[in-house]
Parts: C-alpha cells; structure tokens; sequence
C-alpha cells in the first residue's frame, strides 16, 4: 500500500490519508470544498462547494498517475437533498461522458459544517 499525499488538495486534517493506493486501486478519502492553497471553504453555494470538493479529488488522483476517467465509483454526502439538483448539474458537467457509479445520499452534518463532501475509487487500467 502507498499513502497519496498532494499539496493540491486539502491536507488531511486527522489520522487518514488522502489517499490510499493498494495494488490498482486508489481509494480518495471525502474530500471538503476547501481550497488547498489557504484551508479555506470555496463559498457557501453547493454548486461551488460541489465542483471544488470535486476538483479536490482529482487532484489526488492524479497524484496517483492517475486520471478522471480512472475514477469508477463515488460517494457524495451532502446535508440538504434538497440541493441534489444543484449538486448533480456540477457533477454532470465535471465527468461528462464519464459515468462512475456513485451514491448520494443526505447526512445531518459534515465536517466543518460544509454543505457536501465527495469520496472516490479509482483503477489503474
């Protein structure tokens, strides 16, 4: 196993990693909307938060070598469902094509008290 661990994401704020790649598999911990450069929240819009905490994730998988289109699965956890729609519009447009499997579902908080928070698996092809 080997720890994944950019400057372009935001550090890990607890005893996790932001990634883990074991053999061909990388697994990307939840990843706030905090820009990595200052720790700060992107802004108080879903649709932001969604594409930065997004962004956040690419950024370790591509410290893995790998790509976006190596991305299979997602979790997205977000504290109004009521913002699904807001959510899905900047998740549709960041993958495209592209179509990991992904749950979402509705939480009661996140850390930081942010309005979502993504996860992912990649694979090396």
């Amino acid at each position: 196993m080997k720890m994944i661990e950019t400057i372009h994401a935001p550090k890990a704020v607890g005893p996790y990693s932001q990634g883990i790649l074991a053999k061909d598999t990388l697994y990307v911990s939840g990843q706030i909307p905090f820009v990595p450069e200052t720790m700060v929240l992107v802004s108080d819009d879903i649709k932001e938060q969604t594409r930065q905490s997004l962004n956040n994730v690419l950024a370790i998988v591509e410290a893995a070598g790998l790509k976006k289109e190596n991305i299979v699965r997602c979790g997205v956890f977000m504290t109004d469902l009521n913002d699904f729609g807001k959510m899905n519009e900047v998740y549709s447009e960041f993958f495209g094509s592209l179509k990991p499997a992904r749950a979402a579902v509705e939480v009661r908080r996140l850390p930081k008290d942010v309005l979502v928070e993504i996860d992912a698996i990649a694979v090396k092809p």
